[in-house]
């Protein structure tokens, strides 16, 4: 693959401005993996090989991916929308690269699985894999999902029970029940689901007598928020953090 058409790939701007940036000496390359600095390039048409590549733009480190799958722990006061109403988006916290890679099939740069509402902290994954999107976001495929949900009243037995027997919400009949269900503390509850409905753990907790005060998602499927990312910052996903989400890209 030519070096202009993995920038192009990865979301560096179009496929002249990308041609314009290795020309103008704003790429560089590290020529294999054991090689300590990368070397600048300015040959846009060069033959590079994609997978791994590794390189910077205008000082960025950048390695390549045929696809995006991300992990950003979300900070509360920040929305799920490309086009947010009142808090930043959650878009603003990504660089522009991610934001910009070019149309696959219907999805153009990377998107949320799913949302959190703004007041809700925690782990949300990124792609622009249109497939993973579907099949985190199905509920045939029972993905289950971790809420820390702070509570404003007490959690008693009687609470826990309810949710795991299932609940009947306003705008349905059929019961909601959490796939598990347990009480950590006084005001600490800690809810599994395993479908996504419109503020579906709020209106839970609101069915069963008490009202959540804070909202924590840690866990999708066996991937679980590492502690050393901070609110606000995001990294690549590895394969086999893929695996515990029961996906493997084609």
């Amino acid at each position: 693959m030519q070096l202009q058409e993995v920038l192009f790939r990865q979301g560096f701007g179009t496929r002249r401005v990308c041609a314009g940036l290795i020309q103008q000496g704003r790429v560089q390359v590290w020529p294999d993996a054991e090689a300590i600095q990368p070397a600048v390039v300015t040959d846009s048409t060069l033959e590079v090989t994609a997978p791994g590549l590794r390189f910077t733009v205008q000082g960025v480190p950048w390695e390549y991916h045929e696809l995006a799958y991300l992990m950003l722990n979300k900070p509360a006061g920040t929305e799920c929308s490309q086009k947010p109403s009142t808090y930043p988006s959650i878009y603003s916290l990504l660089p522009a690269p991610l934001r910009h890679r070019p149309q696959k099939g219907p999805v153009q740069g990377v998107q949320a699985v799913g949302r959190l509402d703004q007041d809700t902290t925690g782990l949300l994954l990124m792609t622009d894999d249109g497939k993973f999107i579907h099949r985190l976001s199905s509920p045939r495929h029972h993905v289950p999902k971790v809420y820390e949900v702070t509570t404003k009243h007490p959690v008693d037995a009687r609470q826990v029970q309810k949710l795991l027997d299932g609940v009947v919400l306003e705008d349905d009949p059929k019961p909601v029940r959490a796939a598990a269900c347990e009480a950590v503390d006084t005001l600490h509850l800690r809810l599994t689901l395993t479908e996504g409905k419109y503020h579906q753990v709020k209106r839970m907790l609101a069915a069963v007598g008490n009202r959540v005060e804070g909202l924590h998602r840690s866990q999708i499927g066996t991937l679980t928020l590492p502690h050393d990312l901070a609110p606000g910052q995001w990294r690549w996903l590895s394969a086999q953090e893929l695996a515990g989400v029961g996906y493997a890209p084609a």
